[in-house]
């Protein structure tokens, strides 16, 4: 078990991902740190669908214009939506959920990288989310926050920088 100060020093977003399969318990414990995750009043409303079908994560990858074709390189994409009638706190639910398997992958060794979608598409205006609802029938109700790509770690990233930390960030009582 790596130490929590370790492990947020070393997390870093991964983009490039080997052809290796993700294990199944990897796939599961990481689903399990989501499902743990801190909700507003306990709700734990939000939705996680584990797409580990290439041609599927391909169509996920295509449901924005930018920032999003690394995602055909991973083996395993896991969505984040929630339904913002039933939880007026689901991004942030979905946030600290999606995080918190963020965490739980590099823990494992493996990398991931959060792709944005709440708030974004192509540039005839078709939003991200009613792309990825219609190809994974998720009701409309709901609404995608965001996509994690998971998967083998294919490059190399150096873990952060103390030094940069924007301690003049950071107000103690006051602004």
């Amino acid at each position: 078990m790596t130490d929590f100060k370790d492990l947020v020093q070393l997390r870093r977003s991964h983009r490039k991902f080997t052809d290796c399969e993700l294990d199944g318990d990897d796939v599961k414990a990481i689903v399990r740190a989501g499902l743990m995750a801190p909700t507003s009043k306990g709700q734990r409303n939000w939705q996680f669908i584990i797409v580990d079908e290439k041609e599927t994560i391909e169509k996920l990858a295509d449901a924005k214009d930018m920032g999003s074709q690394f995602m055909k390189g991973a083996p395993v994409a896991i969505v984040v939506a929630g339904d913002p009638l039933q939880n007026d706190c689901w991004v942030e639910d979905g946030s600290i959920a999606a995080i918190s398997m963020q965490y739980q992958a590099e823990e494992l060794g493996l990398g991931t990288c959060w792709v944005q979608m709440r708030g974004r598409g192509l540039n005839d205006g078709t939003s991200a989310g009613s792309i990825i609802r219609g190809i994974l029938e998720i009701p409309d109700n709901y609404d995608v926050l965001c996509v994690l790509a998971v998967g083998h770690k294919g490059d190399e990233r150096k873990p952060q920088n103390e030094d940069r930390l924007r301690w003049e960030n950071v107000h103690i009582n006051k602004f």
